[in-house]
């Protein structure tokens, strides 16, 4: 007996083999598959401008955890961080952010 998708077509279809595009949104969704990393990027949408150390009194973590989850959100590209000074100011990377929603709505 076959089993019938939703809508009653004989076979599920996947859509078009997007490979790189499947790979750059499992990499994308491995940055954010941390709360700690969602929230870091809600605060810096939210504040529209780059953040230095305001971002560790934002969190309930140690400054080093907020910066090793600012490195993986910089790796992916989400990202961007700026030296200024002493300091790091990091804001979203709204390319990327435009990019992920593609890739999500691509779905």
């Amino acid at each position: 007996m076959v089993k019938r998708c939703p809508g009653g077509a004989d076979k599920c279809d996947p859509g078009p083999d997007r490979p790189g595009s499947d790979e750059e949104l499992a990499e994308v969704a491995r940055a954010l598959a941390h709360p700690a990393r969602v929230r870091l990027l809600r605060i810096l949408l939210a504040r529209k401008a780059c953040i230095c150390g305001e971002l560790v009194e934002m969190m309930p973590l140690a400054q080093s955890t907020v910066s090793q989850h600012l490195k993986v959100l910089k790796e992916a590209g989400l990202v961007l961080g700026e030296i200024d000074g002493p300091k790091v100011c990091y804001c979203v990377n709204p390319a990327a952010l435009r990019r992920l929603k593609e890739l999500v709505s691509a779905l």
